[in-house]
This record gives C-alpha cells, sequence and structure tokens, in this order.
C-alpha cells in the first residue's frame, strides 16, 4: 500500500506542477504522451502480489486482463546479453 500512495502522490505532483502549460503547446502535449505511456507500463507489467503463505516463501499474484503475458521464448532470446542496466541476464 505504501507504494501504491507513494505513486499516487508522485502523479499528482507532476499534474499539479504542469497545471500552467498551455493548451496546445508542444510542452503540455508530450506531457500528456508521457503520462499515457507511464499508465500503459504500470497497468501492462506491474502486478500486486500478497504473500500467500506465512513464510512468505509462495505469493498470489493478481493478474487482470490488460497484465502483459510473454512466454519464456522471449527470455530465452536474450540468454547473456546485457540489459538495459548493464548488468547480465540469464546468463547460465
Amino acid at each position: 500500500m505504501n507504494t501504491l500512495f507513494a505513486a499516487r502522490t508522485e502523479a499528482r505532483n507532476k499534474f499539479e506542477a504542469n497545471r500552467n502549460l498551455r493548451i496546445g503547446s508542444e510542452e503540455l502535449q508530450s506531457s500528456l504522451v508521457h503520462a499515457e505511456e507511464v499508465a500503459k507500463f504500470l497497468r501492462e507489467n506491474v502486478v500486486q502480489g500478497q504473500a500467500a503463505d506465512p513464510e512468505g516463501e509462495s505469493y498470489k499474484l493478481r493478474i487482470h486482463e490488460h497484465t502483459e503475458r510473454g512466454d519464456n521464448e522471449d527470455i530465452k532470446k536474450g540468454k547473456g546479453k546485457s540489459t538495459l542496466g548493464g548488468t547480465k541476464c540469464c546468463s547460465s
């Protein structure tokens, strides 16, 4: 819940900071496009999870119709390649 509230607060702060942008301005358009892209990413790539057992070894995830579902083939293709963060991914 803390993460959810922090995300909401950050989004609200960004919208408030841009409240005075002029309608039709390029800056307003780029801000709206950015907000839409962030919303799409969050909707498709972030899921809520809750510990399913007292030890926290397994989790129940809330996956919905908008959650992006890939297959392991995408992961296998990138085996051993660097990620954007520069660390190795999926190497054996």
